[in-house]
């Protein structure tokens, strides 16, 4: 399925040219500091160094058999960690010899590395690392923590994503991706809802990113983030007008409603047991199509579209269950 790019102002501002956009993850130690060092409580260590190296894979390495010169099946790719066994290891090496060691871990193009535990790195290996161009951060979690937090971190950075054109919204704790062609209404429809008192994901561009291939997670780009445009009206700050909690940063993607003209529909499903999906970065999202024509409250619609959804997630299916009581009605009248 397919929906057409709109043409607003804003979107344009964003991107052009095809309907949907797939990005290509790129992780940089600069874009992995800015976005985690709060977190994962990063501390630049000496100078602003290899900040343009790329981060190859999402998980972290502990470079213990590298520091005493096995170098077979080294993990290169990843950010490297000296915990408290490594920092041990350094210290019993004589200067010389430590050295020598240290500067063969930073030749092998390492992303960066993290000292856990709040460890400073000696001022003669802190000066390889930056005459090497390699950076370094103290981080005062113990090693594990470390490693478990920064994995989580950046299974989200190393993420497929793609730019979906519609707006989504949470309705009950459901996400709901809002699609149709430019002009249908999906703003107004967004518009309905905040006024309900659900919340706004994202209006007209919408980012979703896959989590390890289980689900999928939508946000705003930024340029646009806490912004509506309102044909007539113009672009609006949502957060501003109906306040903070008619926005949420990000959702979890578990409808997909697409709007339609009526009369560019040819059936329309008038019991619901035909389970429609569609397919975002390779896993299916349920999908209804509503049909709009003038005094309709497309709104309403999608709410009730969306609590629904939420029952059938609870395992209620209004359609089946209807459908079962029908039948056993006329199995009763036939005996």
């Amino acid at each position: 399925m397919k929906c057409a790019m709109s043409d607003k102002p804003l979107t344009q501002a964003i991107t052009s040219g095809s309907e949907q956009r797939k990005n290509v993850p790129v992780v940089t130690v600069e874009s992995f500091y800015q976005a985690h060092a709060e977190k994962l409580q990063l501390k630049l260590e000496g100078k602003r160094v290899g900040f343009h190296r790329k981060i190859r894979e999402p998980t972290i390495n502990r470079p213990g058999l590298a520091l005493s010169g096995f170098y077979n099946y080294f993990a290169e790719k990843r950010v490297q960690v000296l915990g408290a066994a490594e920092q041990s290891y350094l210290q019993s090496l004589l200067a010389k010899t430590r050295i020598q060691r240290f500067r063969a871990l930073c030749a092998q193009k390492i992303p960066c590395l993290v000292t856990s535990r709040g460890a400073h790195l000696e001022p003669e290996l802190l000066a390889v690392a930056e005459e090497q161009q390699v950076a370094v951060f103290r981080t005062p979690m113990v090693t594990m923590r470390f490693i478990n937090a920064a994995t989580i971190a950046m299974e989200v950075d190393f993420s497929a994503s793609v730019t979906e054109f519609g707006s989504m919204v949470d309705i009950l704790g459901v996400g709901v991706l809002i699609r149709g062609q430019s002009g249908i209404g999906k703003s107004e429809a967004v518009l309905g809802l905040i006024e309900r008192g659900y919340s706004l994901v994202a209006d007209d561009v919408t980012r979703v990113k896959s989590l390890e291939g289980r689900e999928l997670v939508a946000t705003a780009p930024e340029l646009t983030r806490y912004h509506m445009e309102v044909r007539g009206i113009g672009i609006i700050n949502v957060a501003s007008i109906f306040g903070i909690g008619s926005i949420r940063m990000e959702k979890r993607i578990d409808l997909v409603v697409t709007l339609q003209e009526w009369h560019e529909l040819q059936e329309i499903d008038r019991i619901g047991l035909d389970m429609e999906s569609y397919e975002i970065l390779k896993l299916k999202v349920p999908h209804i199509t509503i049909p709009v024509r003038p005094g309709r409250d497309i709104a309403r619609l999608i709410e009730v579209a969306a609590m629904d959804q939420k029952l059938k997630g609870l395992g209620r299916n209004s359609a089946v269950e209807f459908n079962d009581k029908l039948l056993n009605l006329m199995e009763t009248k036939e005996t």
